[in-house]
């Protein structure tokens, strides 16, 4: 087989594993069994909630099955037809196979990241939280960068973008800000950027351009819908009303209709100021409350389903995920994956689907990547 055919079907035989390691294969398929018979149960629409539930489940499992199993056989086919081609010494038809292998593999790459979209919540729309770290002007000056970045990367996907909360810096930059991003799967891709991001720079506020590191940290969660249920007791909440600030037309700045909760069990604080009255605020950081709490829960999980996995990586607040170098040469790099990009650039335009697929492999894997020190300073 030729080597470029070779390479391609080495790409779509890992893709295929995967899969099958995220699926758990012999349990997916006997859970698929349970669902096939509980859907047929003449009494399962009697409870909508719990019918909607189950039939979204199958739905979801139905698909990742499926294309597996297509994949595979439509990888043996072709490897097959190559093989008499190859025999024959017809040439037109093996470099019809080498495209087709091609065109495959960049297919199984498509659908193994739709199927690591199945989490509980990947479906959801997604709230992202930026903070700058400490380093005040250039700090908050990335923290507009990042925020810009996401902002950017919805708007490729077809996303609508929504700023809920904004506090802006001294000078430049922001001291942090909370979007929602609307759209299909949105927290299934951006759920891989929660942690710190690095920058390395000449500083545009240095008279004596040198060279700066700044840190900001990013925290993803999933919006909650009707069909997730937290509950929360009002005695847990502390509740302070502010004046908004930023951009927000005529009633920003005149009366306390920002509102700020702190949830006292677990030190969970959110804002919202992007409602015209205290009253939607409210609702709007209550929900956002829910879903950070709900996070919270989902992490737990993980944490508790990866407890045996001795190259767990860590995803956690606070962790180091990726670096971003603009001088004195030009990388980013992501310190989970290793992926990396030569095009900063474009990264911070909203370029950001290759290392969101590598990060939800890697949740998978659980590989970790060994990155010297050299590679990122």
């Amino acid at each position: 087989m030729r080597a470029e055919a070779q390479a391609s079907a080495d790409q779509i035989t890992a893709a295929t594993q995967l899969l099958r390691r995220f699926l758990d294969w012999d349990r997916a398929l006997k859970r698929m069994d349970e669902l096939n018979d509980a859907a047929e149960d003449p009494t399962l629409w009697d409870n909508p909630k719990a019918a909607k539930a189950l039939m979204r489940e199958r739905g979801r499992l139905e698909e990742a099955i499926g294309a597996t199993r297509k994949i595979e056989k439509e990888l043996a086919d072709t490897i097959e037809l190559m093989e008499m081609a190859e025999a024959e010494g017809d040439d037109g038809l093996v470099e019809e196979a080498v495209t087709a292998l091609e065109q495959l593999a960049e297919r199984a790459e498509k659908d193994k990241v739709a199927a690591l979209l199945a989490g509980e919540a990947d479906s959801n729309n997604a709230y992202i939280e930026v903070h700058a770290g400490a380093g005040g002007t250039e700090s908050q000056d990335w923290a507009e960068m990042l925020q810009r970045m996401y902002t950017r990367w919805a708007e490729r996907r077809g996303m609508k973008v929504e700023v809920i909360d904004h506090h802006a810096g001294e000078q430049a930059g922001i001291k942090s800000a909370t979007l929602l991003i609307k759209g299909e799967n949105a927290y299934g891709y951006a759920k891989t950027e929660s942690g710190v991001h690095r920058l390395v720079r000449i500083s545009p506020y240095d008279s004596s351009a040198r060279r700066h590191t700044s840190f900001s940290s990013v925290w993803v969660y999933p919006e909650i819908d009707d069909s997730i249920e937290v509950e929360i007791n009002e005695s847990d909440l502390r509740i302070d009303t502010y004046r908004a600030s930023g951009a927000g037309g005529q009633h920003v700045n005149t009366t306390d209709s920002a509102v700020r909760i702190t949830h006292i069990p677990t030190n969970i604080v959110v804002a919202s100021q992007s409602g015209r009255s205290q009253h939607k605020n409210k609702a709007e950081a209550l929900n956002m409350l829910k879903a950070r709490l709900y996070e919270a829960e989902l992490q737990r999980r993980e944490e508790e389903a990866n407890a045996t996995n001795a190259t767990k990586t860590d995803i956690g607040w606070g962790h180091q995920i990726r670096s971003y170098v603009l001088q004195p040469y030009q990388l980013v790099k992501d310190l989970r994956t290793g992926v990396t990009s030569t095009a900063p650039g474009d990264v911070l335009d909203g370029d950001l689907d290759k290392f969101m697929a590598a990060a939800l492999s890697q949740r998978v894997t659980g590989e970790k990547v060994e990155i010297e020190d050299d590679d990122v300073e």
